[in-house]
């Protein structure tokens, strides 16, 4: 199997790629992350996902396969990045507070010295419950929402936020890994299983 770098340095996306048997290689890319409301939340996640493993892939030269991934919240057509302090922090689980919001991953896969360039994404429907002042200065205490989209992290303390979710979890974490599985195998001839 071709190496496989992980264009990120997500904890969480590499501990998904670790449980599936895959020991990337990772390389945080160093691009700036721009957000444009004047674009949808999916062209946004696929844009960044895509620029990260682009970057990095300049750095290989035999067929590595280079994966980004960028992860989006938008509520009532505001797009939500990560928070850049506590304060734009709560202001994210406070407007979250009691709706549904939309978490979308962009996706790409790149081969090193080819011109093979795969992007795509996933989008999950998460309901957040009703949240307390008190409930959201607790959780920004934890300190969980720094670097997370819409301030918050499922698969941590924050899962006690969500009161629904309609569509894949792991998407919600940061990295849809069936949808990288169904790429990888479709396009790479590689499986996670």
């Amino acid at each position: 199997m071709k190496r496989i770098i992980l264009a990120s340095a997500s904890p969480r996306r590499k501990e998904l790629l670790l449980k599936y048997n895959i020991k990337p290689i990772i390389i945080e890319s160093k691009i700036e992350e721009r957000i444009s409301q004047k674009e949808t939340a999916a062209q946004i996640a696929m844009a960044l996902s895509f620029e990260k493993a682009n970057q990095v892939a300049k750095g290989f030269k035999d067929g590595e396969i280079i994966i980004g991934a960028d992860t989006i919240v938008t509520c009532k057509g505001k797009v939500l990045g990560k928070p850049k302090n506590q304060d734009e922090g709560k202001d994210m689980l406070k407007f979250l507070s009691g709706k549904e919001h939309e978490v979308i991953t962009g996706i790409s896969i790149v081969k090193s010295n080819s011109n093979i360039k795969i992007i795509d994404y996933e989008r999950t429907m998460v309901k957040f419950r009703k949240l307390t002042y008190k409930k959201i200065e607790n959780y920004i205490k934890t300190k969980e929402y720094i670097d997370k989209a819409g301030g918050y992290a499922i698969q941590g303390l924050g899962g006690i936020l969500v009161e629904s979710i309609n569509g894949c979890y792991f998407n919600v974490m940061g990295l849809p890994i069936y949808k990288l599985d169904i790429l990888l195998e479709r396009h790479f001839d590689i499986s996670l299983l």
